[in-house]
């Protein structure tokens, strides 16, 4: 059985079987769906941008899909610690396939967790554009996920210790996420701010998911999908450089 098939299992079934993670994986996205899409929807509404819960949803969903695979270095950190990332890496396998196994299974998850998120927005009042464009939407809910993941899993494998692996993500994670254009239109930026958002490879898988979900697009879908793409095979190319050079 190939060794990426089997990291990806062990991946999801380590999330099937942590109910708190999915419970948990809920909070922060509630918090903005119910503090800032209720909240700002009458001054998103007066000026004149319509309703505010279907444009930021995208950018929750989003963000979701952002913090479960970006903090998927953190779980290769733990299985360091433990000593099964030792028992892999012995395997007479390329490590480039161990990496690939993690990193897909921790999109998959991360992608899981978007869908719990979505239900919830779902239920709480948006609506889809065109259901025809769902698996666009799950495409790029997974195009979020695998450039995320594979970063998180660069940072982990570069890192030995877990408390400089929080430090780093928090400095980036949350610049990231605020740049992106999740919480606000890209369209009329200030000039420096415009050109700090179109480097954010978040921004284009936010501008992705709006569009397919609610017709709204900055960049467009042929850019979106290019440039995530692109960002994903330069960040599996670093991250299985960082990765080979791991001491066992």
């Amino acid at each position: 059985m190939s060794v990426i098939y089997v990291l990806w299992l062990r991946e999801l079934r380590r999330y099937v079987r942590s109910r708190a993670q999915m419970v948990a994986s809920l909070g922060q996205p509630l918090l903005y769906l119910i503090a800032l899409g209720f909240g700002l929807g009458p001054v998103f509404q007066k000026a004149g941008e319509g309703s505010y819960l279907q444009f930021v949803v995208p950018g929750i969903i989003s963000m979701s899909v952002l913090f479960s695979a970006i903090f998927s270095g953190m779980g290769l950190l733990w299985d360091r610690q433990f000593g099964f990332l030792k028992e892999t890496l012995v395997a007479p396998v390329p490590r480039v396939q161990i990496m690939l196994g993690k990193m897909l299974g921790n999109a998959t998850v991360a992608v899981c967790q978007g869908l719990v998120v979505a239900v919830v927005c779902f239920i709480a009042g948006f609506r889809v554009a065109d259901a025809s464009s769902l698996p666009a939407a799950l495409l790029f809910m997974g195009l979020i996920a695998l450039p995320f993941s594979a970063m998180g899993m660069t940072i982990g494998a570069a890192l030995e210790n877990m408390q400089a692996f929080q430090l780093i993500m928090n400095f980036l994670v949350m610049p990231i996420f605020f740049l992106s254009g999740a919480l606000y239109p890209l369209s009329n930026l200030p000039r420096p701010l415009a050109v700090i958002t179109s480097l954010d490879p978040l921004a284009y898988g936010v501008d992705g998911l709006r569009a397919t979900l609610t017709g709204i697009s900055h960049f467009g879908l042929a850019f979106d999908l290019a440039v995530l793409v692109g960002v994903t095979v330069l960040l599996l190319f670093v991250g299985s450089h960082f990765f080979a050079k791991i001491q066992v």
